[in-house]
């Protein structure tokens, strides 16, 4: 997750979708470069130990875009696919 969220904040498109499940994967990544991404608040986390094949995580991303600063809750849901976890898919909330 928390790599992930670097990978946005620093514009690095490959390692988002390298780390993106095969199944879920976009074919094409946007990212909106206007968008400045600063804090991560990770509020909840389930699965995801060395014993476990899925996770979850329930997080606070903040950002700031057009000069305000905002924020997306989402809950995202990750899968352990050839020794380690990527992104399946996740729901915003709020």
């Amino acid at each position: 997750m928390r790599s992930r969220f670097s990978a946005f904040a620093i514009g690095d498109r490959d390692h988002i979708l390298d780390s993106w499940h095969p199944r879920t994967r976009p074919r094409r990544l946007v990212v909106d470069d206007g968008i400045q991404w600063y804090r991560l608040d990770v509020e909840s986390a389930s699965g995801g130990t060395p014993f476990d094949n899925t996770g979850e995580v329930t997080f606070t991303a903040h950002y700031r875009a057009d000069g305000e600063r905002k924020a997306l809750h989402q809950r995202s849901r990750f899968e352990r696919r050839d020794g380690r976890w990527v992104y399946l898919d996740g729901t915003v909330e709020g």
